[in-house]
């Protein structure tokens, strides 16, 4: 949080940044029905914060107008924009260390183990985001020596403008600055006009698709290990359990689950066993 400088008067919201109750319901049932995300009164925050730049961006007067052309409905445009502006989450590399140890020292050597060395060990990165999830378990995966093993690793989102960004595999400075080494900048980086961009190999080992975890998860496969982290909080328990279930069903027999600190399976009627590795918490299919 920032403070006012001294000697300066703070500047009110403005209009544009009020939402009146009629329109904040407008907008967190619209938003729900669109991405599935649950936004409660103490989470209007979100509403205001997310869609004032596309009030500004359209040269909207306020969230009002913007209401009013939403409830039009012609606009599939910006239908699209605040779908985008609303799943776009915070995310950056090695995120969670203790899961990442847990993967390296536990969950990988024992499937290697398991599994004949021509065998496909799969990762799903969920609601994946700009990409660094599953960059960074391509890059550990690399610094195991795994570079020449049948490694699938599928990162999906709602969100089609941010798989873009994914698949590009380029970061600000700032972005870089969360979470990756010096030693990992100069190995699986280089600098492209004022970005940093991965190298081939690294992006090679990933793709990409569109999906809404609320639907039918299709034909793409089963999975070793699923990365699914500060996503179900959104979500009511109905939608949360739904979600769960699919996911159970995408993973292979003794596969596992990653979630978010702040998530857990309790109370949701889920086939899970909570496994603790080192600092880690896990969910293992039953």
């Amino acid at each position: 949080m920032t403070s006012a400088q001294p000697g300066r008067i703070p500047q009110s919201p403005g209009p544009a940044a009020v939402l009146a109750p009629d329109d904040a319901r407008f907008l967190q049932e619209y938003v729900q029905r669109l991405s599935g995300i649950a936004l409660g009164d103490d989470k209007r925050y979100l509403l205001e914060s997310r869609l004032l730049p596309l009030v500004r961006s359209h040269g909207l007067k306020d969230l009002g107008q913007l209401c009013g052309v939403l409830r039009g409905g012609r606009d599939v445009a910006l239908k699209q924009e605040v779908v985008e502006a609303m799943t776009t989450n915070e995310t950056f590399f090695f995120r969670d260390a203790p899961q990442y140890d847990a993967l390296r020292a536990g969950v990988i050597p024992a499937l290697l183990a398991a599994r004949l060395p021509a065998a496909q060990i799969a990762f799903w990165s969920a609601a994946c985001s700009s990409g660094q999830e599953a960059y960074s378990l391509a890059i550990m995966l690399l610094e195991m020596g795994l570079g020449r093993r049948d490694v699938r690793i599928l990162g999906t989102d709602l969100s089609e403008q941010i798989l873009e960004r994914a698949r590009r595999g380029c970061y600000s400075q700032a972005e870089i600055g969360r979470g990756v080494s010096a030693a990992y900048l100069a190995k699986y980086f280089t600098k492209a006009a004022g970005e940093w961009q991965l190298r081939d190999d690294v992006r090679r080992m990933v793709s990409f698709e569109q999906q809404d975890l609320r639907y039918s998860m299709g034909d793409s496969g089963k999975f070793d290990v699923i990365f699914c982290r500060n996503v179900l909080i959104y979500f009511d328990v109905e939608t949360k359990t739904r979600i769960l279930h699919d996911l159970c069903a995408k993973l292979t027999l003794g596969g596992y689950l990653l979630l978010g600190n702040s998530e857990t399976t309790l109370h949701l009627d889920v086939r899970l066993e909570r496994r603790v590795i080192g600092e880690a918490v896990l969910y293992q299919t039953a």
